[in-house]
């Protein structure tokens, strides 16, 4: 039982350690996208944002490997998971690994509850 529970985790940290070192090492062949997708994309792309983003993903990843931070490396991913879903879904209007990327967190969140308690119940 307590690998199944590991498993989610460990995939995140593969998605997001494998596509953002594609992002630098061009690996796994991207097709170019076209419309609102493209657009959104290439500002991304020409600003460094994507850069950036790449590199959050990379660091979070690494977390997410490490026994220690691993509810901070969800608890930093989550974000950048609900933005690929947001983006499939509202500019690409193709739901694609977002939905398994969302589905996944909310399942390590879930898994990991007993270490984010603390954060719910300071704010009350």
């Amino acid at each position: 039982m307590k690998l199944i529970n590991l498993i989610p985790t460990y995939l995140l940290a593969l998605i997001f350690l494998v596509f953002g070192s594609n992002y630098f090492f061009h690996f796994i062949p991207m097709p170019p996208m076209s419309g609102d997708a493209g657009t959104f994309t290439g500002v991304l792309y020409t600003t460094g944002f994507l850069t950036v983003l790449k590199i959050f993903e990379l660091t979070f990843g690494v977390l997410l490997l490490i026994n220690k931070t691993k509810a901070l490396g969800i608890l930093l991913l989550a974000p950048i998971v609900v933005n690929i879903f947001l983006f499939e879904v509202l500019i690409a209007h193709k739901p694609g690994i977002g939905v398994l990327l969302l589905a996944l967190t909310a399942f390590a969140i879930a898994q990991n509850k007993r270490n984010y308690l603390p954060i719910i119940q300071a704010s009350k």
